[in-house]
């Protein structure tokens, strides 16, 4: 079977690591590597990096490992090309509704497929909430995230006037809240109040218990590690009491980036439009076929 060829958009956390995936998995070929950062090499390993896709023979999928805020407008370029692709946007609720439609008009369009919020979460964690569903429908599921580092709250952060650097923390309450820590590098001159007062109105922050302290190095307090545990607690028909419990422990920006390679080699298989993980079955998600998909796991 012809290897799918594939492209990845940034070069970040998330890149580097979608890099290591991809080039681990057997049926696919990695053609280039787009990124705009200055001072960046040519290549790596002989992997071409260029600004512009367009320098590169087209591939049928594009990895973004970019920030959600620019998945907006990334993604569109590319499915103007007739390129499919997978993205890491993590904003939860209405937004994300839109943005799915957008694409999925443009995809239809330009015969292109996206997978949009295609990390662990949104992602694979909303997977597993539905399989929750499927076995309890009536009942409650509080997701607590952590602890661990944020990248989706770290970039916030860090594009705050008058940061030079941050992480951001998530810290678990319970019942699905959560406390943000958020560590902040000052660049010199800069108001540690004013910082706080920013970072505490935005969107990742606003509807969180935030507590914003400035430190003199931020490697001090990173750690790529994070986690979840998923509860829910229902009905099967009518009988009460059914208790289904995920965990998960992980490095946080190598497991996106293995959601988002599994997530290319689905996204060739599906018609034109846009999906959540959620809507494409998980036999698309693997390399394997389906004789032996049933043999080893059904």
């Amino acid at each position: 079977m012809k290897k799918k060829s594939v492209v990845i958009v940034g070069f970040g956390n998330i890149g580097h690591y979608a890099y290591e995936s991809v080039t681990a998995e057997k049926d696919m070929e990695l053609k280039g590597i787009v990124e705009t950062a200055p001072n960046m090499p040519d290549n790596v390993d002989g992997i071409p990096i260029v600004s512009d896709v367009s320098s590169l023979e087209k591939p049928d999928v594009a990895i973004l490992c970019v920030p959600s805020r620019l998945v907006k407008k990334i993604v569109p370029l590319y499915l103007e090309k007739g390129i499919c692709t997978v993205d890491p946007y993590d904003i939860h609720g209405e937004t994300m509704l839109e943005l799915r439609k957008e694409f999925d008009d443009i995809g239809k369009k330009n015969n292109a497929a996206s997978i949009i919020a295609a990390g662990w979460d949104p992602g694979s964690d909303s997977m597993i909430r539905g399989i929750m569903k499927l076995m309890v429908p009536r009942g409650v599921t509080h997701t607590n995230f952590g602890p661990g580092m944020s990248m989706g709250h770290s970039v916030v952060a860090k594009a705050v006037e008058g940061v030079e650097d941050a992480v951001s923390l998530t810290i678990p309450v319970g019942t699905g809240l959560h406390r943000r820590l958020v560590y902040v590098k000052l660049k010199p001159g800069a108001d540690l109040e004013k910082v706080e007062a920013q970072i505490k109105q935005d969107n990742y922050f606003r509807n969180d218990e935030t507590y914003v302290y400035a430190i003199d190095d931020i490697e001090d307090v990173k750690d790529m590690g994070h986690g979840v545990h998923i509860e829910h607690k229902g009905k099967a028909g009518i009988t009460h009491n059914q208790i289904i419990d995920y965990v998960h422990h992980i490095n946080n920006p190598a497991v996106t980036a293995q959601v988002l390679t599994s997530a290319a080699r689905a996204v060739t298989k599906q018609k034109p439009g846009c999906y959540t993980l959620l809507e494409v079955p998980i036999a698309d998600y693997l390399n394997m076929d389906l004789e032996t998909l049933v043999r080893k796991m059904v």
